[in-house]
């Protein structure tokens, strides 16, 4: 199975921090964020990853290279602009190729054990997400649970409404027929759950969007400290 980290953001809500640094290369625990990806994807042997790149590109792919330094092999796009999620992955496809693959956003932290990835079945689902817990910055939620499968709010499920942890298995199916070019991610998820086709699980372990200065400073600490040990 190959892998795909998402990593060509602006980063804008980590300035001045992301002003001369991309944001996947902000350290927490004296680790830059996508090492803690790269480095757990090769531990359950997903050696092949993805990358794009695009806010500070050369800063990026300097840092991390071919993933020799890592045991990985890693293959890098490069977006003039950032083609948002979608647009990010579509624009990957050549790469990736025909079978499900490993998706996680760069900029979130977690102990989630990925090994319980290589587990997941997709069958005739198009996806599979990892939710979290609501965290403070984002009480609503995301999407609704219920026995093991998503919907979208408006689709009124009697299930737990949750957050997407942007840790997920994808199809490439998802994105048939769709032309390159800037597209976000979520409205094809709820495409994909309003025609039944999105598994989902909640994970139990711990997770974080660093998405302010003051997040990463907080995860930072707390990961010194051992909290997460």
């Amino acid at each position: 199975m190959k892998a795909m980290i998402l990593a060509a953001g602006l980063g804008n809500r980590m300035r001045p921090l992301t002003l001369y640094k991309p944001k996947p290369l902000l350290e927490v625990g004296g680790k830059a964020l996508i090492v803690w990806h790269i480095e757990k994807l090769k531990n359950i042997g997903v050696t092949e990853i993805i990358i794009n790149s695009a806010w500070l590109a050369d800063v990026l792919i300097g840092a991390l290279g071919d993933g020799s330094q890592f045991g990985v092999n890693i293959r890098w796009t490069r977006e003039d602009e950032g083609l948002e999620t979608a647009g990010g992955i579509i624009n990957a496809l050549p790469l990736l190729g025909t079978e499900p693959f490993i998706l996680v956003n760069g900029d979130v932290w977690t102990t989630f054990d990925f090994a319980a990835l290589l587990d997941v079945k997709l069958g005739e689902n198009l996806a599979h997400l990892v939710f979290v817990e609501n965290p403070e910055q984002h009480p609503k939620g995301d999407f609704t649970l219920q026995n093991g499968r998503a919907y979208t709010f408006d689709q009124e499920k009697q299930g737990e409404n949750l957050t997407f942890s942007g840790i997920s298995i994808i199809d490439p199916k998802m994105f048939e027929d769709l032309e390159q070019g800037k597209r976000p991610l979520a409205p094809l998820l709820k495409q994909g759950m309003l025609d039944g086709k999105i598994s989902a699980e909640k994970m139990s372990t711990a997770w974080v969007d660093v998405g302010t200065p003051e997040r990463l400073t907080a995860l930072d600490l707390q990961i010194r400290q051992g909290v997460y040990a």
